[in-house]
């Protein structure tokens, strides 16, 4: 009787209500990692009173250095569980164990532990985005996937806007161990309507309506290797025939490339305005919000235009070259800006101009796998994807604290801009036309 209830109920919409669940994460996400920079100023005086402003910097590097290489490694391996057990446990096991770290940074006591538990995090973490990429290529025609990747996306921005108010509220109430400790157990609660609402892929879903199953798939045109106009398996080649393709490696490059700017901010943004413009806790958490409200915009846009050119008739190959070319080209002249902003006030507004530029581009170059290749091996594209980016964040953030001795960030801010270049230059050299790719 269960069975047939179950299977009688439908949800109109139900893709949407996924991709909801799936930004919601994404906030969680951000609120759970973004507290270590907010929180950071206190936790050094707490933890490394002896260490001046450069040495407290130089730790704090370190430490999100580690963190940045683990998720770097998560990336990878979380891109085959996603493809092993599938979307709905994927999910489950990143969110389950990253939860748990994040409350076990309640018990760190120096360099190493915190380390430790960065790195759990961090791994944990991973999985998000690569399952994030396999959930869009599942539930979604391609004409919306740029929109969709919009609204997970914007779910990061969204975590890294409430997480700052969030946790400068919570330290009027409670010391920093307290603040992981409760905001660990976000992740815990987002389990319950994930594993109600998310039964089974699209195919097999007993609440998806006949019409909105038949949308999703038959808009799926990656899905269809023999032209015929039928749904198939697709194009689903070997790991070491996958990066035979050059368009793989367009997309592992331009992540690689891309993807250190928003690490460039999402670490520094905290330090950056306690060093150079004196800001404490309280201070940061009620102004450092504001770039990510740029990037919100960002992540809406970029998709929204995505589709609004697919409809109108572009080409994949086009809109999504012209819309990731269009990011880079606001980026770039806000790295510029940012070598000498003038005040505190003007630097937010322009990084929040600046992440608007990051998030129009990476919406769409994070759609890149689903656009080449069949669903079964968009987790393993996207995750050595992202792999290469985390390890380009990592190298980056670790050597920032270097480069911006006495508090001069223009050098770090410069390579950030080069990096935009070389962005644009992998999709366009390495990507010749963006279409579902066949054998060779």
């Amino acid at each position: 009787m269960t069975k047939q209830t179950n299977q009688g109920k439908q949800v109109g919409g139900l893709r949407w209500w996924v991709v909801g669940l799936v930004a919601l994460a994404a906030i969680i996400n951000y609120i759970d990692r973004q507290a270590f920079g907010v929180l950071w100023p206190d936790i050094a005086e707490d933890i490394f009173p002896e260490l001046d402003a450069d040495g407290r910097k130089l730790m704090y590097g370190s430490i999100s250095g580690v963190f940045i290489f683990a998720y770097a490694a998560g990336q990878a391996a979380f891109g085959k569980i996603f493809d092993w057990v599938g979307t709905r446990m994927g999910f489950a096991l990143s969110i389950g164990f990253w939860s748990a770290a994040t409350m076990m940074h309640a018990l760190a006591k120096g360099v190493l532990s915190f380390s430790i538990f960065r790195s759990l995090l961090g791994f944990a973490e991973a999985g998000n985005w690569p399952g994030a990429a396999k959930a869009n290529a599942e539930w979604f025609p391609t004409k919306e996937r740029a929109t969709a990747q919009g609204i997970f996306n914007s779910g990061a921005a969204i975590g890294g806007i409430v997480a700052f108010p969030i946790i400068g509220m919570l330290t009027g109430v409670m010391a920093w161990q307290g603040i992981f400790i409760t905001i660990g157990l976000l992740g815990f609660l987002w389990l319950i309507p994930w594993f109600y609402l998310v039964k089974s892929p699209p195919e097999k879903h007993p609440w998806l309506s006949e019409d909105e199953k038949n949308y999703i798939l038959s808009g799926q045109e990656n899905q269809d290797l023999n032209d015929d106009g039928t749904f198939d398996d697709g194009y689903s080649p070997s790991t070491g025939k996958l990066f035979s393709h050059k368009e793989s490696w367009g997309v592992v490059i331009a992540s690689a490339a891309i993807d250190p700017i928003w690490w460039l901010f999402i670490v520094y943004i905290p330090i950056y305005l306690n060093e150079v413009f004196g800001m404490n806790v309280k201070e940061i958490a009620f102004s450092g919000w504001l770039p990510y409200v740029g990037a919100m915009f960002g992540a809406w846009f970029g998709g929204l235009l995505a589709q609004n050119r697919l409809g109108a008739g572009w080409s994949v190959n086009k809109t999504r070259k012209m819309v990731i070319t269009l990011g880079c080209f606001i980026m770039i002249p806000c790295f510029f800006l940012m070598s000498a902003p003038g005040s505190a006030f003007n630097a937010v507004i322009i990084m929040a101009i600046l992440l608007f530029g990051f998030q129009t581009a990476i919406g769409n170059v994070q759609t890149l796998p689903s656009d080449l290749f069949s669903g079964k091996v968009v987790g393993t594209l996207a995750g050595f994807a992202g792999m290469a980016a985390k390890l380009g964040a990592f190298s980056l953030t670790i050597l920032v604290p270097l480069l911006t001795k006495g508090g001069n960030y223009t050098p770090a801010f410069l390579i950030g801009g080069a990096l935009a270049l070389i962005a644009l230059a992998a999709v366009w050299m390495l990507c010749p036309k963006i279409e579902p790719l066949k054998p060779k």
